[in-house]
């Protein structure tokens, strides 16, 4: 497998994340992969925003669980950009996608979109959070998972396996060669995140990582010539 360059939430160190320009954006840069977050709505929508709070990256405030998609549609994103729903991503570009989910309920929503579009073949889905990606692997055989972690240890290899994930996006800043080594042995994949400078790529790149998520879309460029 070629080392991957994957846009978080689109290319966001240029464009306002998470939404379908920033996605293009991503998309024409030749990010191999496009990642982007997913809450569900008041009404059950499925949305694409990281925080649970649309106060940050939005012109509103307060919860998006507490909003309907009518009320979210109202917002502005950046630059004029209104809030997508999943479905639109995914005809909006045609990358693959890393979907990360923040509990069971939105695992829920995922898994009847990636059984109605077929989308076990483009859609890896990742979370922080244990429970999420075991109900979603349970619901969707044979969907591809990943453990996203900040803050861990080695021990975060036996969490992965033991929800059947097939992968981990870890924070690069706490990777050892031990963790790297373990999460070979149990035959994991492994992204490295946040990978912004020329360090953190050299760095990935010598522990031989899977791929690295990227705020911009220079890394793919010089990924291919670091070593």
């Amino acid at each position: 497998m070629n080392f991957l360059t994957i846009g978080h939430r689109g290319v966001m160190g240029v464009e306002p994340e998470n939404t379908l320009r920033s996605f293009i954006a991503a998309e024409r840069a030749g990010l191999d992969v496009i990642e982007l977050d997913l809450h569900l709505s008041k009404d059950g929508a499925l949305v694409v925003m990281h925080d649970a709070l649309v106060d940050r990256t939005t012109d509103g405030k307060g919860p998006i669980a507490e909003k309907t998609l009518s009320e979210l549609r109202e917002l502005d994103a950046g630059r004029g950009e209104r809030i997508p729903v999943f479905e639109e991503v995914l005809d909006a570009v045609k990358a693959p996608l890393h979907a990360e989910i923040k509990d069971v309920a939105a695992a829920r929503a995922l898994a009847e979109v990636m059984h109605r579009r077929d989308l076990v073949a483009r859609v890896d889905v990742i979370s922080f959070h244990d429970d999420a990606l075991a109900e979603i692997a349970r619901l969707v055989p044979g969907v591809r998972t990943a453990l996203v972690a900040s803050r861990y240890g080695p021990d975060v290899v036996e969490r992965a396996t033991a929800v059947g994930a097939t992968g981990l996006v870890l924070n690069i800043r706490r990777l050892t060669l031990e963790t790297v080594e373990l999460a070979r042995k149990a035959d994991l994949r492994i992204i490295g995140w946040v990978v912004n400078t020329q360090d953190h790529l050299r760095l990935v790149r010598a522990l031989q990582l899977d791929g690295a998520t990227t705020d911009y879309p220079e890394i793919k460029r010089t990924g291919r010539f670091t070593a």
